[in-house]
């Protein structure tokens, strides 16, 4: 395959997933406003900082406001990290490579594109706001599923996995990072009702809560969350599951090529170096210090893939 296909098979599926998790993280915020008492705007800052948008959105505004954070955050064409850029960027990579994709993945990615922009098209009132957060997060499922259904296993869906399972890895340390070390208001919240109500709202951030509690029972253990989004094979948001699936996916490009790349050394480093461990071991080794350090690692696996797939030549 060609770099350039394989770099925009690769990045349509990075925007897509990327789109659907700033759409999560909007939510996020809302969620966690509602647990605090005597909530202001300033609160927001901490999401715009999980999403990577806070400096730019400094640069934009004079100062910060709920509705103005949610506006950059969802449909502001001046952030290149906006859901509805994503979703431009995604469909601008589907374009370049419209004959590695099945027709039912084309008219899926197709209808997200049209159906976020109608929504977006006037700045989204806050009653309106779950259901267009909603709509996006139902058209990206779609895509998924016609890739799924439709795409032939071969290198063109092991590059969308790629993708897919890099973004999503990166989003779910970040949540867990910001919940860690930024949203806490305090040493005397640890163990409290607005504590737990807030690491539940993390695992609804990353659609976990039923898993959750299939798995663990009703009452959200900070340590038993860290488990299952951190270690946990099952659940397929956690660290654990999708630097599993990149390593299977980089394996069957290596056996599709007959090249065994330095990407796949890299990840299984990470894996084995820091996600075959108990939970306690990470929390001796310091939450935000061991997010900190998975974020270093998966940002420099993708750079490597790129490296070792050509994805600009």
């Amino acid at each position: 395959m060609l770099g350039k296909t394989a770099n925009g098979l690769y990045w349509m599926y990075r925007y897509l997933e990327r789109a659907e998790n700033a759409a999560r993280l909007i939510e996020t915020g809302q969620r966690i406003a509602l647990t605090r008492l005597g909530s202001s705007d300033e609160e927001w800052r901490s999401i715009l900082q999980t999403g990577g948008m806070a400096e730019g959105y400094d640069a934009a505004h004079e100062r910060l406001t709920k509705d103005a954070a949610i506006n950059w955050m969802l449909r502001d064409k001046d952030n290149p990290a906006s859901v509805m850029s994503d979703i431009s960027a995604a469909r601008q990579n589907a374009r370049m490579v419209r004959a590695a994709l099945t027709e039912e993945v084309w008219e899926a990615l197709n209808g997200v594109y049209m159906r976020a922009q109608s929504l977006t098209q006037r700045k989204v009132s806050e009653r309106d706001l779950p259901a267009t957060l909603g709509a996006i997060r139902q058209g990206t499922a779609l895509v998924r599923g016609a890739t799924h259904g439709t795409m032939m296993r071969n290198d063109i869906y092991d590059f969308a996995r790629i993708g897919t399972f890099l973004e999503r890895a990166d989003n779910t340390a970040r949540i867990l990072d910001v919940k860690y070390y930024v949203l806490l208001p305090s040493l005397s919240a640890v163990g409290s009702t607005v504590d737990n109500v807030q690491w539940e709202t993390i695992l609804s951030a990353v659609s976990g809560r039923g898993g959750f509690r299939m798995e663990y029972g009703p009452i959200a253990d900070p340590r038993d969350i860290s488990q299952f989004l951190i270690l946990d094979k099952r659940m397929p948001r956690s660290l654990a599951f999708c630097t599993r699936k990149l390593r299977d996916n980089l394996g069957y490009l290596a056996s599709s090529y007959g090249s065994r790349m330095p990407s796949m050394a890299k990840v299984g480093h990470l894996e084995r170096t820091y996600l075959s461990h108990d939970i306690d071991a990470v929390f001796d080794f310091g939450l935000h210090e061991f997010i900190q350090k998975v974020l270093m690692l998966l940002a420099d696996l993708g750079q490597q893939i790129e490296h070792d797939y050509r994805f600009y030549e």
